[in-house]
């Protein structure tokens, strides 16, 4: 009898376990029919995005006079927004509060506007990213699969979210990265790891289309050859402290200056006008257009290009006059995004540093290029992985530890004000469970008040 009993038993495991497995199966048949086609039309807009702004760039070079047609079109685009576009006005940030709490959804319109308004940007010399038009491509599109199949809350969240990994993988060419990216930045110290391989499928999948395209990434060469010792990661922590503390300063000056023109000028279109006449006097004041556009590409041999500060030659000041570019270009309203002059700015810093810390330029600008970026996103995960699919594995230790340092460092602050701070980065009694960047900041804004 008890061995009849043990065989029923077992024989009921068995067809559980297969029923289990075969649900399993048919959630992982459905995930990819949904997640491929998704990731690879956003691949597919990525190509085409980033072949738009290199010709628009060389269309720059060619024809100098653009620059003073940038308010003209900074115009054009803040008038299409203000026409058309105000529910996707607020960005990634959209798509951040969409994740953590779906309502209204990601309009499917948020593509093409954000798609043309950073090509203008580009167009005219404005200086700003290009990370912000995939993840809002992504974005978009996701949320536009995610109605069209009518995907239930949760679903949807999961969907978003493959859609900033496959925007932001396929546009920088760092599949891992956008992946993690995309769990990361939505919480301070949480990741969402129930989205975690949904995220890198489609992180790769968006990679593989682009590349598909025939669309090449940048690639920086670290040639200098340090042996990576504690005295290297000690450099690499204080050097963290550094890029930290820029990274706020960032962030800050743009939410400051953004919110004193919103302030100064209630009229959305004009703001654009003013930044870019600010951008012609700033062209004008320090005789340079190194500082213009992405920082990818130069008009001439001598110009200044991300690639430049991997060479032996330093250049102090050049952190802090992209810098000024960027924040009066994304502060008055002009499309793109922060992440690429962020890797400007940082690998600048690094290699402005290395000679104080008697290390090769090359390794501190790719230190400084990632470590920058993860203090002021808040993504330090992200951008450990982004240096390593980057700059190979040879660095990773001080990398991963100067991202974290600036992880730390930049406090409850950031380029994102929608994110959420899950687990404080220190005891910060005002901070209630699901505050956001943007509660901290008018948090502290209160605290100032007050004092005067």
């Amino acid at each position: 009898m008890r061995a009849t009993f043990r065989n029923l038993y077992d024989q009921f495991n068995m067809a559980a376990f297969i029923r289990d497995r075969r649900t399993h199966a048919m959630s992982v048949l459905r995930w990819a029919l949904i997640l491929v086609p998704m990731a690879a039309t956003v691949g597919t807009l990525c190509a085409a995005f980033l072949w738009s702004l290199d010709a628009v760039t060389r269309i720059r070079f060619a024809f100098p006079w653009l620059l003073y047609l940038l308010p003209i079109g900074g115009f054009v685009v803040g008038l299409l927004y203000h026409l058309t576009g105000r529910s996707v006005e607020g960005g990634n940030n959209l798509i951040v509060e969409q994740i953590h709490e779906p309502g209204g959804g990601v309009p499917l319109r948020m593509a093409p506007l954000i798609f043309f308004g950073t090509v203008v940007t580009h167009l005219f010399g404005g200086s700003a990213g290009r990370e912000g038009t995939a993840v809002q491509l992504g974005g978009s599109l996701s949320g536009g699969f995610g109605r069209a199949l009518k995907l239930d809350t949760q679903a949807t969240r999961i969907l978003l979210m493959t859609g900033i990994a496959a925007g932001f993988g396929a546009v920088f060419g760092t599949p891992i990265a956008g992946a993690v990216f995309a769990l990361e930045v939505l919480a301070i110290g949480r990741v969402e790891y129930r989205a975690l391989v949904p995220c890198l499928v489609a992180a790769l999948v968006g990679d593989w289309t682009c590349l598909a395209w025939g669309i090449h990434h940048g690639i920086y060469q670290v040639d200098a050859t340090v042996p990576v010792d504690a005295l290297i990661v000690i450099k690499a922590g204080v050097a963290g402290v550094v890029f930290g503390l820029v990274g706020l300063a960032f962030a800050e000056a743009n939410h400051a200056f953004g919110g004193w023109l919103t302030l100064m000028v209630p009229y959305g279109p004009l703001r654009p006008v003013i930044g870019g006449v600010a951008v012609i006097a700033l062209v004008w004041l320090f005789g340079t257009r190194d500082y213009l556009g992405l920082g990818t590409l130069a008009a001439t041999s001598d110009g200044l290009t991300i690639a430049s500060f991997f060479g032996p030659d330093t250049h102090p000041r050049s952190w802090a006059l992209k810098l000024l570019f960027t924040v009066v270009t994304l502060s008055a309203g002009f499309k793109g995004g922060e992440v690429t002059p962020l890797f400007f700015i940082g690998a600048a810093l690094g290699n402005a540093l290395a000679p104080m810390f008697g290390v090769p330029t090359g390794v501190f600008a790719a230190i400084g290029f990632v470590a920058l970026f993860a203090g002021a996103a808040n993504t330090p995960l992200a951008c450990t992985f982004m240096g390593i699919e980057l700059f190979g594995a040879a660095y990773a230790v001080p990398i991963a530890v100067a991202c974290f340092v600036a992880y730390l460092c930049s406090g409850h602050n950031g380029i994102y004000l929608s994110q959420r701070v899950a687990v404080p980065k220190v005891p910060a009694a005002h901070l209630t469970p699901g505050a956001t960047l943007r509660d901290a900041r008018t948090h502290r804004a209160s605290r100032r008040r007050s004092r005067v």
